[in-house]
């Protein structure tokens, strides 16, 4: 009796967190993006936002439930993504740097198409829907950030930072990321001003994908969402 009901509460418990797999991806993001501009001015903060980070890409590749055929290549993927999120805070010229970059962004893209898939395959909307289609928009935002910090290694002088806004003269990741989701959001991020065509190319392509996907995706979502729906 005691261990068939020791199973209960067990599957329970797998079943909850099984099922809020993209609300805990949210919450997240969503702390990354609250801390972040704490990282640089306390030692905690350094390292919370690190952590969380770190941990966000970790949860990223058990919220998108990655088929086994797949589980290991983006294991592999996230490797380079924990390195830029918790050891390369800010742009360095060198070869290891652009590819590390360059895997990681591969690694934000496949989770982003693989998330989509289980979110916009479900006819029916729920909450946990919800929260992966806030999960893509997150991680869209964190993608177009390393972007622009592999275009600012490749080409230095691609984006500006206005002395009077800012502490430093070299944009790091996180002027990217409040760039990155100013542009998305069309709020525009003051201090910061990309200069070369290929900055500006990325940042119209980023701010048009930012209206699409609010206008468009979550909408749908939203309009479809009938609430105590089952998962």
């Amino acid at each position: 009796m005691r261990a068939s009901m020791r199973q209960t509460i067990e599957s329970l418990g797998e079943s909850a967190l099984t099922g809020r797999r993209f609300f805990l991806l949210f919450l997240l993001l969503l702390a990354t993006l609250i801390l972040y501009p704490y990282a640089e001015a306390t030692v905690f903060g350094y390292y919370a936002f690190r952590v969380i980070g770190s941990s966000a890409i970790l949860i990223s590749v058990y919220a998108a439930n990655f088929r086994r055929s797949l589980l290991i290549f983006a294991l592999v993927l996230a490797v380079p993504a924990l390195i830029q999120r918790f050891l390369l805070p800010r742009a360095h010229v060198s070869s290891f740097s652009i590819v590390n970059m360059a895997l990681s962004f591969v690694f934000d893209v496949v989770v982003v198409v693989v998330i989509f898939r289980h979110v916009f395959a479900r006819e029916q909307a729920n909450s946990e829907t919800v929260f992966g289609a806030l999960c893509i928009y997150l991680l869209v935002g964190f993608s177009f950030a390393s972007v622009y910090h592999m275009v600012s290694v490749i080409q230095p002088s691609s984006f500006y930072l206005d002395p009077h806004a800012n502490f430093h003269a070299v944009p790091d990741r996180f002027d990217f990321i409040y760039y990155s989701f100013g542009t998305m959001t069309s709020l525009g991020a003051a201090g910061i001003t990309p200069v070369s065509a290929h900055a500006r190319a990325i940042s119209v392509l980023e701010a048009i994908l930012g209206v699409l996907y609010l206008a468009v995706l979550v909408a749908r979502l939203m309009g479809a969402y009938r609430p105590g729906s089952k998962l």
